[in-house]
């Protein structure tokens, strides 16, 4: 079976406030669903239209919607003496956007929805996102790299925003 490569470019902004106070402004830009009922309301739309519809009234201001948080410092933290700082990974993304990319690229469906590592360092709390448009690079499709780039830049400009 053939293996290919893929270069990942990764966007980080280093933030002098808290790790708090950065999720904060990352929660107050993204829409908060809850999941369940937001499968079960897609399960029923029957048309894209109203697919469309449930999922615009879950985003927040920046179009996008948390999928999953996952606390990694609760990992790094079990055997180490002391504080050991937080480092929390976020899937955060928007199904409408992810689909605009599959319907080129079906790949796509294996880096949507992005993951965000928000964590803290001794020079700050670092915020990494992997952009998708690097991800897409090596598919060759313009249509799909747009829409990348897109949301790239909507993850980047919440990110460099929270970063204060």
């Amino acid at each position: 079976m053939p293996v290919g490569q893929i270069v990942v470019q990764r966007f980080r902004v280093v933030s002098a406030n808290s790790l708090d106070d950065v999720l904060t402004a990352i929660d107050a830009a993204i829409g908060h669903p809850n999941l369940p009922q937001m499968h079960r309301d897609i399960a029923t739309a029957n048309t894209y239209a109203e697919m469309e519809a449930v999922i615009q009234k879950l985003v927040g201001p920046t179009g996008l919607m948390e999928f999953m948080r996952l606390d990694m410092g609760s990992y790094l933290a079990k055997g180490r003496p002391g504080d050991t700082p937080r480092s929390i990974r976020m899937l955060v993304g928007n199904p409408l956007i992810m689909r605009r990319m599959a319907e080129h690229v079906p790949d796509t469906a294996s880096y949507a929805p992005v993951t965000i590592l928000i964590d803290e360092r001794a020079d700050g709390v670092h915020l990494s996102y992997d952009r998708m448009a690097s991800f897409l690079a090596s598919y060759e499709n313009a249509a799909a790299s747009q829409v990348a780039v897109d949301l790239d830049r909507k993850v980047e400009a919440m990110l460099t925003a929270a970063a204060g």
